[in-house]
């Protein structure tokens, strides 16, 4: 109660200051503002022998000395922060409104560059312009364990509170471009299919469930854009990629969002092997171009990104792990039960691949293709010819973590019709129906390809050391606030 009287006194003296502005004629939420540079651009261009240097920058007032006849302000913009010096000397006719200002105000402050006594840039204004009034009272300390919570709901202010976030989601942005740039570069075109999809195909989820009014149907927020990407191969485009959202209705952790993004390509006449070649270069050249070296710290891990990748068989792994073979299920399930997972009511490859999550995943800390996943948990993907039993499948992992799946797609109609029906007994409603116009897509005739996964969300925490996808994620989805 105390905090709450506090924050609305606070928020009253600045809605006084508010209505003093007003009163002055001035507005306080400013217009355009012509002719701004960056702080970074404002301090790289500054020489110290020319006196006739001027300067305009705006921003936010992060932080504010009033010392009587001279106020000092640290303007922060996008690009960093840049000192204002305010002097009652320069700005008499002013001064009361420039008393009023207080920190959070965004300002356009412009006038000669020189240094402060202490050797510091600043921009010495002899004009100020208000832009907008801020009402709330900033965080004494946004940063920290305790604030996390509202650091994730008020990221708004978290942006321009801590740099250091900014910072992370430019590089984010920048990783994203780089990805973007070395498809193109390989000859990838980047499309865009349905978000809202009639059948909830593509991937084993819980899918999100709208309603189109004017058509009276229900639609489902996608959970992977696979089905239509693989349509464009069937059309003629031998190399189409998309980054984009995925939906599925599941659980909050600080390894999964509802929401994510998902790099997904498709490549003709590739297989999973290509698709391994692909992941491995175009993750080596973002750690190249974003980490210190090939050796990087991860949550408390070590991670060597050095090639060649570790390339292991999903039986192999299970077995070193669990001490359990593949096909010796009656041991598998002794396991299962040991580990406390509920076998009794699970079909065997199920408690094959829980096993395998249980026992192996925590050793995957460098980067780790595991291949040739059991066919059944693989509707999408060729079977080895070597041995139908497997799929031709990887999926690679980095610090215990799963960032990317692939596979040879299967591209045989009545294979992948009978896969899908196998696939969709004992499923719920939401999931039970079969993708018809994609098999009778296949029936066209769809190339030999591979077709690969990224999670971005997961490789951005590795490549920036954030260890929860809240911190790579703008607006990641909260429980309702407790009062």
């Amino acid at each position: 109660m105390a905090k709450r009287e506090e924050k609305n006194k606070f928020e009253q003296q600045r809605q006084r200051r508010l209505e003093q502005i007003v009163e002055m004629g001035i507005d306080p939420y400013g217009g355009r503002y012509e002719g701004v540079e960056s702080a970074t651009d404002v301090k790289g261009r500054f020489k110290d022998d020319d006196d006739s240097q001027q300067a305009n920058s705006a921003g936010r007032i992060v932080l504010l000395r009033d010392i009587g006849k001279l106020i000092f302000i640290t303007l922060r913009d996008s690009s960093g922060t840049i000192q204002i010096g305010l002097s009652k000397k320069l700005l008499a006719e002013s001064w009361k409104f420039i008393k009023l200002l207080e920190l959070g105000d965004i300002i356009g402050a412009s006038g000669q560059l020189g240094k402060t006594r202490t050797g510091e840039i600043t921009i010495w204004a002899d004009n100020v312009t208000l832009l907008s009034k801020s009402l709330r009272q900033p965080p004494e300390k946004f940063h920290g364990l305790a604030d996390i919570d509202l650091r994730y709901r008020q990221r708004y202010v978290d942006l321009w509170a801590n740099p250091e976030v900014t910072e992370l989601f430019k590089k984010r942005s920048a990783i994203v471009s780089t990805i973007r740039q070395s498809l193109e570069d390989k000859g990838f075109l980047e499309v865009e299919t349905p978000m809202m999809q009639t059948i909830a195909g593509g991937a084993a989820a819980k899918p999100f469930i709208t309603h189109h009014n004017s058509l009276d149907m229900d639609l489902y927020l996608r959970i992977a854009p696979e089905l239509f990407l693989k349509r464009l191969l069937i059309g003629g485009m031998e190399k189409v990629f998309e980054i984009n959202r995925n939906f599925r209705n599941e659980g909050l952790s600080r390894f999964h969002n509802p929401e994510f993004t998902m790099m997904e390509l498709y490549q003709a006449y590739g297989d999973y092997n290509v698709m391994m070649d692909l992941t491995e270069e175009l993750i080596s050249l973002l750690v190249e171009k974003y980490c210190a070296g090939p050796v990087i710290e991860f949550d408390g891990m070590e991670i060597d990104f050095s090639r060649p990748w570790r390339r292991a068989k999903y039986a192999d792994l299970l077995k070193e792990h669990s001490g359990c073979a593949i096909d010796d299920i009656k041991a598998i399930r002794a396991k299962a039960k040991k580990l406390g997972l509920n076998e009794s009511e699970m079909d065997d490859m199920v408690v094959i691949n829980e096993v395998f999550e249980a026992t192996v995943e925590d050793s995957l800390v460098n980067p780790t293709f595991v291949i040739d996943y059991p066919a059944p948990l693989c509707p999408l993907t060729k079977r080895s010819k070597e041995n139908p039993d497997y799929a031709e499948r990887f999926e690679m992992f980095i610090a215990k973590m799963e960032l990317a799946n692939a596979y040879t797609e299967l591209n045989d109609p009545a294979v992948q019709e009978e896969n899908f029906r196998v696939q969709l007994r004992g499923q719920d409603e939401t999931m039970a129906t079969m993708d018809e116009d994609f098999i009778n897509a296949l029936k066209y005739g769809m190339p030999p390809a591979g077709g690969l996964g990224i999670g971005i969300d997961r490789l951005v925490m590795v490549l920036t050391g954030a260890t929860s996808i809240r911190d790579v994620v703008l607006f990641p989805l909260l429980k309702p606030a407790s009062e």
